[in-house]
């Protein structure tokens, strides 16, 4: 099931960056404008144009970004015309428009990309886990995810990440990687179970690139992931990219590790191991012993930017910094705006970090879902403020989220969920809230200047 994207145009597409890819593949560094030329013609919105622009000149004056795009050499032929061709042009070039032209079918917002949890099992337990609080018994079966799946392809999403719980013990996993041969597929992980039969698989299937999940070095990560995970994410990582493999890492960030995890020497380490981009998720205060003494401090969250931005120009590793890039995406994206979570259960909350629902994905379909209540009063205040480098309900505007959960009467989807709500967990968020827009303020200004 899908969208019949029309058969001649999308072989067009296909056809043409296939050639391109082609091209790079003789000279990378020469070729590669000619991808960003047929984009630039191929794409109808005009501020994806702009930013193809703007990533032109960039090309031509930032050795890194060459360096970078040399890396495509390495990637497997499977991940080049499996998962590169399903983001690129089933999930972008071809989805995007879709996806505009059915959320103004159907009166609501159709994201970008769902991400779902297809079980809450996890043969690990971290301390301060996002999901910690989920019941561990909890998973969807493989009719339900499939479902979504096929009803999102209708939308024109043709990007779903999976996360848990630990998607790797769930058994159908590589069913849905390859019964969706069209979509490209997200995996975060703790990289524990990629052994090489694993890797195997996930080379022969080339539609998904995994998240490794980590910490720092080894004395940071089995700290909190348990003795011998450090070493056991090392071997996965060295696993995917001997067989080029594209595959990034995720890292929680703490007032303790963030020196650590964006100093030069982790930062060469990832690139060393092949790592081709890396996402910054700010510690949050929920889950298992929500501890707020493990937030950022403001002037730790302001180095953060700009050494983040520093790296982008630096190093051949592309990082994204989810809670200080709001600048760059006009804010929060989540409530169903560009994506959504799913939780093992099947509730359907806005966010992962935002654990609360009112729907059931079992009980309606995705159609349906986005019409929800909590999403219509999320996005009717998105951006939840004008200095985009606030962009969270939870830690930014925490009384955005007060307000969101009592207009739409949604409920906690665990137990506890909704002690950021009150108390003394509110109070300090709105004094740590209230800090941060201060400090980040001129940073705000600054990116909007340019």
């Amino acid at each position: 099931m899908g969208i019949d994207f029309s058969f001649a145009k999308k072989f067009a597409v296909e056809k043409a960056l296939k050639q391109a890819m082609k091209y790079v593949e003789k000279d990378p560094e020469k070729n590669f404008l000619k991808i960003l030329d047929l984009g630039e013609k191929l794409v109808r919105r005009d501020n994806h144009k702009r930013g193809i622009k703007i990533f032109r000149e960039n090309y031509k004056k930032n050795p890194v970004i060459k360096e970078y795009v040399r890396k495509l050499n390495h990637i497997a032929p499977s991940y080049k015309y499996g998962l590169l061709m399903n983001f690129f042009v089933n999930a972008g070039l071809l989805g995007i428009p879709y996806q505009y032209e059915m959320a103004e079918k159907l009166g609501v917002k159709v994201p970008w990309t769902i991400l779902i949890d297809p079980t809450s099992a996890c043969n690990l337990s971290c301390e301060g886990c996002w999901a910690g609080k989920y019941e561990k018994g909890n998973s969807l079966d493989f009719d339900t995810i499939d479902r979504i799946i096929n009803e999102a392809k209708e939308l024109g999403i043709y990007f779903i990440v999976l996360s848990g719980g630990e998607p790797t013990v769930y058994p159908h996993l590589f069913d849905i990687f390859e019964k969706h041969q069209d979509v490209g597929f997200m995996m975060y992980t703790n990289g524990t179970l990629i052994d090489d039969d694993f890797a195997d698989r996930l080379l022969e299937t080339g539609n998904v690139t995994p998240v490794i999940s980590l910490e720092g070095f080894r004395e940071s990560t089995d700290r909190r992931r348990g003795e011998g995970t450090y070493d056991k994410i090392m071997s996965a990582m060295d696993r995917l990219h001997e067989r080029g493999i594209i595959f990034g890492a995720s890292v929680t960030v703490t007032r303790n590790n963030v020196d650590e995890l964006f100093g030069d020497e982790f930062i060469d380490l990832m690139i060393e191991k092949g790592v081709i981009y890396m996402w910054s998720f700010h510690y949050v205060p929920i889950g298992r012993n929500p501890n707020l003494d493990l937030m950022l401090t403001p002037g730790q969250r302001a180095r953060l930017a700009d050494r983040v931005n520093h790296l982008r120009n630096t190093k051949p590793l592309f990082v994204a910094d989810f809670w200080n890039d709001g600048t760059y995406t006009q804010g929060c994206i989540a409530g169903g705006k560009r994506y959504f979570h799913i939780n093992s259960k099947g509730e359907v909350e806005p966010c992962a970090f935002v654990h609360f629902a009112i729907d059931n994905i079992k009980d309606k379909p995705l159609k349906q879902v986005l019409q929800n209540p909590l999403f219509k009063s999320y996005q009717k205040r998105q951006p939840f403020n004008e200095n985009l480098m606030c962009p969270c309900p939870i830690i930014d505007n925490p009384q955005a989220l007060r307000d969101i959960v009592e207009e739409s009467g949604a409920y906690p989807t665990h137990e506890g969920a909704d002690s950021i709500l009150k108390g003394d967990l509110a109070k300090r968020l709105d004094e740590i809230s209230s800090r941060w827009q201060e400090v980040s303020k001129p940073i705000n200004e600054k990116r909007i200047k340019g």
